[in-house]
């Protein structure tokens, strides 16, 4: 990271800080001050407001409140880069981040290195307490690496000329793969969530027993090929495969295939990081909501799994290994070559509410605000994507959309009952 003066013998948490924060600031690097400062809809945010407010958390609540002597590098910033704690005051409106012409990206990352810099200087002083935010500050900015390159797509996508980030990564053509198989499961009581040692989220605990019936899951997850029979089929035609406010949903908005495909002559493309290219059939479909995937597994006469059962399959996954973020370039899921990929390449919509486990309470202060309020009407994902930073996953790991969004990398697995 230039400008930043690494500190001799990092400890492996500070080497942590230090890769993460490098990261963001190369994911920027393809884009220009009016590509890091425009926002294309409220549910996304512009590139610079990711990169300060990730600083801003690190400023808070580790520099500012344990290290004595600190002074915020600019008094303004709080206002502007606070995304949602209440405690932390009045904040700029979500909606509206995009207004935030200034300070330029220049000065955010200017912002960056001088935070970055005084946690450094500053580490061998902090408490225990400052160490575990800073554990969680980098989950927090991996986080927001993901959504940073998600709004990104989002904002090409949006531009005429629907721009690259990074051109194309060569790779072999994959032939599409055999029918889903099955993998089974007997039942039982089964344990879930996290527990022990290691970092976890507040909302991935406590571990706890659940019941599950017989089932089976599918080996793999749902192909662009095969949602593009259920388009051909008419599913985004035909109601009884829609859930209510999903159909409502379609009918709105005019709903007729995933996100960012369109169909032409020589039929059906995606738009992606790396532009507009023909969709591979053989790939996970990708950047459908909630509503679609239930209505596909409808389609196909079976059903969404629960957490609990994808948890249970999943167990066993290498939470490190899959297609995930590494580095700074081309990002897309990846055709399945062996094994049910529970990991990486797509979020997997469940059809389970996210709501907290039994025994679940928020920690005290602000930083309990970062995932126990948002426990209303919203579904959980499991799995990570293709854009979810590698080492940032647990087969715990539990994400959380409301079901008509589908700007992130999400897709779908499929379960039925036995």
């Amino acid at each position: 990271m230039q400008g930043i003066q690494q500190q001799p013998g990092a400890d492996p948490l500070q080497h942590r800080f230090q890769s993460v924060r490098a990261l963001s600031e190369a994911l920027v690097a393809p884009l220009s001050d009016a590509d890091a400062t425009v926002q294309s809809m409220p549910d996304a945010s512009p590139a610079k407001w990711h990169l300060a407010h990730t600083s801003w958390f690190f400023e808070t609540f580790v520099l500012r409140d344990h290290l004595p002597g600190y002074v915020l590098h600019d008094a303004r910033f709080p206002f502007l880069f606070n995304s949602y704690y209440e405690a932390e005051g009045k904040r700029h409106a979500r909606a509206r981040r995009g207004m935030i012409t200034r300070p330029s990206l220049d000065e955010v990352l200017g912002y960056r290195r001088a935070v970055t810099q005084a946690v450094l200087d500053g580490w061998a002083r902090l408490p225990a307490a400052a160490l575990d935010l800073i554990a969680l500050g980098c989950h927090h900015e991996q986080q927001h690496q993901e959504l940073l390159l998600t709004d990104i797509l989002h904002l090409f996508s949006e531009n005429p000329l629907e721009p690259a980030v990074w051109p194309a990564a060569r790779k072999q053509p994959v032939a599409m793969p055999g029918a889903i198989g099955w993998i089974a499961h007997d039942g039982g009581i089964v344990e879930v969530g996290h527990g022990g040692d290691g970092f976890a989220f507040d909302c991935e605990g406590p571990r706890h027993r659940a019941l599950l019936a017989r089932h089976a899951i599918a080996d793999r997850t749902v192909t662009n090929g095969e949602w593009a029979a259920f388009v051909a089929d008419g599913g985004y035609r035909e109601p009884r495969h829609w859930l209510s406010d999903g159909w409502a949903w379609v009918q709105r908005e005019g709903i007729a295939a995933p996100m960012y495909w369109e169909e032409g002559e020589g039929g059906w493309t995606r738009f992606g990081l790396d532009g507009r290219r023909a969709i591979d059939p053989a790939a996970p479909v990708t950047h459908v909501s909630f509503f679609e995937a239930d209505a596909y597994a409808s389609w196909a006469g079976v059903r969404l799994p629960t957490e609990q059962e994808w948890e249970a399959a999943a167990a066993g996954a290498d939470p490190a290994g899959g297609n995930q973020l590494d580095t700074a370039g081309p990002v897309e899921p990846r055709p399945a070559t062996g094994g049910p990929g529970f990991v990486g390449d797509v979020w997997e919509w469940t059809g389970s509410a996210y709501r907290p486990y039994p025994g679940f309470h928020p920690v005290e202060g602000a930083v309990g605000e970062y995932n126990g309020k948002f426990m209303s009407g919203q579904f959980v994902l499991r799995g990570g994507s293709c854009a979810t930073p590698r080492g940032h996953l647990r087969t715990s790991y539990r994400n959380f959309f409301y079901p008509h969004q589908r700007w992130q990398f999400t897709g779908v697995r499929l379960a039925k009952d036995l």
